[in-house]
């Protein structure tokens, strides 16, 4: 362990992780005060239509959206590693753009279909309108721009702060709604206005760093102008969208699934287990972040990557172990103080997917490591298999087992995930020695 942090590339991902981790500590912790009054503050029924309405907004952001910051990284990073401010500023404003494009689409389609889904969900007339209103909020919810310019300029403080301030604003609007029994539209409102503020954050945030950078008008959206400057720049665009797409069909769309198959109080139950799996990975998440930039300032023809890769999936299934541990001990009394014992079934749902808390985080490292190595369709190949899988597992399973089925079947997809993206993974590294270094300016195969 002494000798991988002299790794100056590892303790700078370490480094990174420890600003975003403090900050998500604390949001974790606001997370469960916001869901806390609203348990507390709504019958399980209403508490399913809130979660389900929030849900419906970041599932339709999810599948829409273009992956921008993984093309900021992948692209912008080698640029300012090579001083080339121009190529730089071309990324961005073709990021820029497809942000712009994928929001105006994302909002028109959410709207357009939530009427056709509204009874399924469990929406009455005065939570349909409200739920309306929530789908103004997919552009912002869309766009990630802002955050792969923070990352490729290695600002990983800044994306700490807006991490921080977005769960604190709504878990300040969540006790007022609380305290003061607003009700139902109370708390979507506190939510809305919390995730508006957040976003205009990150803008304000990347707008900035540029302006003390002297890299001047990046932010003019782009897209075909931009897009024939950065050769295969399309292929990446397109390959990480359809991955991420299904992606979102498989974690975003879960809890609205649970919701259609179960109704809304089994997808409020679904929700807090998967708070609380999501808070358990919260540690990947964040190497993730810290880690895909740093590998691509990194030759991938050479075993340094992929030997960072592979420490930080130990690190990170070690941290995984502990969180696991932790949850099986502190998790039921934690779900009665926090939400109450009509609540308590969750805690079934959280034992039966902590196995794959330790699988899921050690596997972090290979979506990055297929991305530097130029292999986006293979993964999307595998994300595509696996996914589709999942869904098959949470609908079968739901309809026989209930929620609890839904838990088992969200082990299993997390399960396949990992292993889907790992015979790709280890067939690159073998062949390491036919891959471009991309910062030389050069492109992958």
């Amino acid at each position: 362990m002494k000798h991988w942090f002299s790794d100056g590339a590892f303790r700078t991902i370490i480094r990174n992780t420890a600003y975003l981790g403090s900050s998500n500590v604390v949001s974790a912790l606001l997370g469960l005060v916001a869901l806390s009054c609203a348990g507390k503050g709504m019958t399980p029924a209403m508490f399913g239509v809130l979660v389900v309405v929030q849900s419906y907004a970041k599932a339709i952001s999810d599948f829409i959206k273009f992956q921008t910051w993984q093309l900021v990284v992948q692209y912008g990073t080698p640029a300012l590693s090579s001083n080339n401010i121009q190529k730089f500023r071309d990324v961005i404003s073709l990021s820029f753009g497809l942000d712009i494009v994928s929001g105006a689409v994302a909002v028109i389609g959410g709207m357009a279909l939530l009427p056709f889904l509204s009874h399924s969900l469990g929406l009455d007339d005065n939570s349909f309108w409200l739920a309306m209103l929530y789908c103004t909020l997919i552009p912002s919810m869309a766009a990630s721009t802002p955050t792969g310019i923070l990352r490729a300029v290695d600002r990983f403080d800044l994306i700490a702060i807006q991490q921080a301030t977005k769960p604190f604003l709504r878990a300040l609007g969540s006790v007022i709604a609380w305290y003061w029994d607003f009700g139902f539209a109370g708390f979507v409102i506190a939510w809305y206005a919390s995730n508006l503020i957040g976003g205009t954050m990150y803008w304000w945030f990347a707008a900035n760093e540029l302006r003390r950078r002297n890299i001047h008008n990046a932010l003019r959206p782009s897209l075909f102008k931009a897009a024939r400057k950065l050769e295969d720049a399309w292929n990446f665009v397109w390959t990480t969208n359809f991955a991420h797409s299904i992606w979102a069909a498989r974690n975003s769309c879960s809890t609205v699934l649970v919701g259609i198959v179960l109704g809304p109080a089994a997808a409020g139950l679904f929700k807090i287990a998967m708070t609380f799996f999501d808070a358990t990975g919260t540690p990947a998440k964040l190497l993730e972040k810290s880690f895909y930039p740093e590998i691509m300032r990194m030759d991938p023809r050479t075993k340094k990557p992929w030997l960072l890769g592979l420490k930080s999936a130990a690190l990170a299934g070690g941290i995984g172990i502990l969180v696991a541990l932790v949850v099986m001990v502190a998790g039921k009394p934690l779900i009665s103080l926090v939400f109450g014992h009509k609540y308590l079934e969750a805690y079934d749902l959280i034992k039966i997917m902590l196995g794959a808390i330790v699988v899921s985080m050690m596997g972090f490292p290979q979506e990055s490591l297929l991305f530097m190595a130029g292999k986006q369709r293979i993964f999307l190949i595998m994300q595509t298999i696996a996914s589709a899988s999942y869904i098959v597992l949470l609908i079968v399973l739901s309809h026989f087992f209930g929620v609890v089925g839904a838990a088992f079947a969200y082990f299993g997809g997390q399960c396949l995930d990992v292993l889907t993206s790992l015979l790709p993974t280890l067939h690159a590294y073998h062949r390491r020695h036919l891959l471009r270094f991309r910062a030389s300016g050069e492109s992958n195969p």
